[in-house]
């Protein structure tokens, strides 16, 4: 079968610098045979990609106008990150990214009728499995460790700012960006939080990490310890298997990170009565798994997914304690665009090496049987293609 053609279109969500390609696996897809044309990035600080036009065009790349996936012929395979710009134009292209649109999500069947009544397809990235149900790429990894890291940067900014002042945007700490140019300046600055706050509690934070075995899970240890904060409860089923929560050895840990896919209604981790324990030594709650308006979220101490520019929301307890905040971002690794998408990129190149012969390979079988699924469950008449 013959290569088809690769075009990586410019991202289009606010604050989003992450790339489903980068200019490594682009040159591995050049050098297996794919064309591949990557749109220029906008100059808009809140849209800049993280990779710059000239390392796509060093790697051999095509780099052609943002937005050109619009009018581009329809034998390309649109790959991008996350979801399309809001419209009701239908959808010609094959598209690799995130929809959002599969768990009838608000909105969901206007975003999932385009496809077909542009005669278009839908490859969810969220829903590429292997032969063994297993996702073949996820951003799990560094969604933990930013967890993780944002958690610790709270822990040293309480200390430091008795009078309740809330931790600012990510932007005061990153030169006005909003995200960190890399790993290593990340690891830097906390270790100094961490030194700072060290000085006024006389200790390094202890940390409890449930669904510590998990890919979120792994990356949240991997950042404490990089840090030097290795006091870590590390929780898995076995211990939540044990007996129902909430637990107290969450409340008397200074930091809390919830690592945990929620699949089914559990009683709550931690809740306001659990709270209220004197030996409550809990200041920072990062929910990574962003459970916020499930009925069933096992951290019902808050209602609001926070930001980047808003880290934090406070949660009012009865009692004496420290002050506790909560962290709900819900696309942590946005904060380390650069490792994250390399990550990410390279857990799905294979399965992106195999789409000249997609029609055969079960990643992109199962895609689209699931997209076709998806389509039917649309209402009457939402599916019908125009011509």
């Amino acid at each position: 079968m013959a290569f088809p053609t690769l075009h990586a279109r410019a991202e289009a969500k606010n604050l989003e610098h992450r790339s489903c390609l980068t200019p490594t696996t682009a040159k591995t897809l050049l050098d297996a045979g794919y064309p591949v044309l990557v749109e220029r990035s906008s100059q808009d600080a809140n849209f800049a990609r993280i990779f710059k036009d000239e390392e796509f065009e060093e790697a051999g790349c095509t780099l052609i106008p943002e937005g050109a996936w619009e009018s581009a012929p329809t034998d390309r395979i649109i790959i991008g990150l996350k979801e399309l710009p809001e419209a009701d134009t239908p959808l010609k292209h094959t598209f690799v990214h995130f929809a959002h649109c599969y768990k009838q999500q608000g909105g969901w069947e206007q975003v999932l009728a385009r496809f077909p009544r542009g005669g278009g397809t839908l490859y969810d990235l969220e829903f590429l499995q292997d032969t063994t149900g297993r996702r073949v790429a996820a951003f799990g990894y560094h969604a933990g460790f930013v967890g993780a890291a944002l958690a610790i940067k709270t822990w040293a900014w309480q200390l430091l700012h008795p009078d309740g002042e809330p931790l600012p945007g990510l932007e005061a700490f990153t030169d006005g960006r909003g995200f960190y140019n890399n790993e290593d300046e990340l690891i830097g600055q906390l270790k100094e939080d961490v030194a700072a706050g060290e000085k006024v509690a006389g200790r390094k934070p202890s940390s409890l990490v449930l669904g510590a075995l998990g890919r979120c899970g792994s990356g949240a240890v991997d950042l404490l310890e990089k840090i030097g904060c290795p006091e870590i409860l590390k929780w898995d089923l076995a211990e939540t298997s044990e007996r129902p929560g909430p637990y107290p050895e969450i409340v008397e840990s200074d930091i809390f990170v919830n690592c945990i896919y929620l699949s089914k209604p559990i009683p709550p981790f931690v809740s306001l009565e659990s709270l209220k324990s004197p030996s409550r030594k809990l200041s920072v709650v990062c929910d990574v798994s962003c459970d916020t308006t499930n009925p069933h979220n096992p951290i019902p101490i808050y209602t609001i997914n926070t930001t980047f520019d808003k880290p934090t929301v406070k949660v009012d307890v009865e009692g004496d304690g420290p002050q506790l905040s909560v962290i709900s971002i819900d696309h942590l690794p946005s904060a380390l665009p650069r490792e994250s998408s390399e990550a990410f990129s390279s857990a799905l190149l294979p399965s992106l090496l195999a789409l000249k012969d997609r029609s055969t390979t079960p990643v992109w079988q199962g895609a689209e049987k699931l997209f076709q699924e998806k389509v039917e469950t649309l209402p009457e008449g939402m599916a019908k293609k125009e011509v």
